[in-house]
């Protein structure tokens, strides 16, 4: 059964099918005629996980998963939160991180403490099923590892490692999406029904 997820970011797409390797659910990366998704005209993670699920499933005819996701950071009023992908003027992970290790210079390690947020929906012909995760941890002063993506190199887990620096599978054991996409799965034969 073929289930399109509405990213453009083969990172996300990979993880998806890694964690569904024993699903009868094959997640597609979107035609080639799909070029661009939909502004995230969404105030919440959600609202744009919606609006890029409801776009896709219309577009292809079949069910679609929406994600939307980012860092929420305690000392900057949980910026940049639904702008993570576009904080810097460029939208590079690399400017990304630089520009929120810049901003955080003067705050002291309590006030680093931050999370990974992601909201994951899946639309189908008026069908909706959605589910969150979140990952705890705090923003490093530099980065570490070469793994992941986005903010993966600055963000400090609970064991003391940069998420860029676990491996994909210790990764996918803890991290905010592979939480909601777990939760997500148990909901998906409601799209076909």
């Amino acid at each position: 059964m073929k289930i399109a997820v509405a990213t453009q970011n083969i990172g996300k797409l990979k993880e998806f099918n890694e964690l569904a390797t024993l699903t009868p659910y094959d997640f597609i990366k979107l035609p080639s005629n799909i070029n661009q998704l939909p502004a995230e005209t969404g105030k919440t993670f959600y609202e744009n996980a919606l609006i890029k699920a409801k776009f896709v499933s219309d577009t292809l005819g079949i069910p679609a998963i929406g994600d939307d996701s980012g860092l929420e950071v305690d000392a900057l009023d949980g910026r940049p939160g639904i702008y993570s992908a576009r904080y810097s003027d460029t939208g590079t992970d690399q400017d990304n991180c630089l520009k929120l290790l810049k901003e955080l210079e003067e705050c002291k390690d309590k006030t680093r403490n931050a999370r990974f947020k992601c909201s994951l929906v899946g639309y189908f012909q008026g069908k909706i099923i959605s589910s969150s995760g979140s990952l705890e941890g705090k923003i490093a002063t530099q980065f570490k590892g070469s793994n992941g993506f986005g903010y993966d190199p600055i963000f400090v887990v609970e064991s003391g490692y940069h998420l860029a620096e676990l491996k994909k599978n210790e990764k996918n054991e803890i991290s905010h999406r592979s939480s909601a996409f777990l939760k997500l799965l148990k909901e998906i034969p409601l799209l076909f029904n």
